[in-house]
């Protein structure tokens, strides 16, 4: 995987390590994060986010299109940080826009997939059937 993609595909496996020390490498300074409980700005945000929140995805599917938009369809759990017991279990769909070989916006959309898609721009013809 190249370009966006694999800069997408390093920052889930880093928040899926919880390793906010990479996840914030491959972000932006001024990071936009977007999710159900608003937006704010700043890569730092990360690092406590991903102590509290336990949150773990797994890719189901891929799109990408022009000018640096990827949407990741994701199986996505939220455990407790201290025990590791699953808190909740949904479907979701991450919105990612790259920048010279950084994540500048990610949003989180618990609406699914077609939102998801329609925010970035993107659509089903969008979708990246090989990977690797």
């Amino acid at each position: 995987m190249t370009g966006q993609l694999a800069v997408v595909e390093a920052w889930l496996h880093a928040v899926d390590r919880a390793d906010a020390v990479a996840a914030m490498a491959l972000c932006a300074p001024d990071l936009e994060v977007v999710g159900p409980r608003g937006s704010v700005r700043g890569r730092e945000v990360l690092g406590p986010w991903m102590a509290r929140a336990g949150f773990t995805a797994r890719p189901l599917r891929w799109f990408c299109g022009a000018g640096g938009a990827v949407v990741v369809e994701q199986d996505a759990t939220w455990a407790d940080p201290a025990t590791g017991d699953e808190r909740g279990r949904a479907a979701v769909a991450s919105g990612f826009l790259v920048a010279d070989g950084v994540i500048t916006r990610f949003r989180r959309h618990d609406d699914g997939l077609p939102a998801a898609l329609a925010a970035a721009g993107l659509r089903g013809a969008d979708e990246v059937a090989a990977r690797g």
